[in-house]
């Protein structure tokens, strides 16, 4: 699951932000797969709780790598809320 770790995109990213992306990579690990939607959505409420916010794009990046060990179908569901998201977005003035 640290392989994550060694994507270039996240050479950019705020040194804090990747410690608490680690602290939730390993508890992601323990985490069974068929939850796994559940606990991504749930990470950037918690860390905004922190005082830590990501931009869009970082979100983009983040779901992106970590979704990628999730079942087939989890990441059905990930597409559907992404998409209902952006329909959301644009619907704002």
């Amino acid at each position: 699951m640290n392989d994550w770790k060694k994507d270039p995109r996240l050479k950019k990213m705020d040194p804090e932000k990747i410690q608490v992306l680690s602290d939730f990579s390993r508890r992601l690990e323990q985490t069974p797969k068929p939850q796994m939607l559940s606990a991504l959505l749930s990470f950037q409420m918690e860390a905004e709780e922190k005082g830590i916010r990501f931009s869009d794009g970082e979100t983009e990046l983040l779901v992106s790598i970590l979704s990628s060990r999730m079942p087939p179908s989890e990441q059905k569901k990930l597409s559907m809320l992404k998409l209902f998201a952006r329909k959301m977005g644009s619907g704002r003035s």
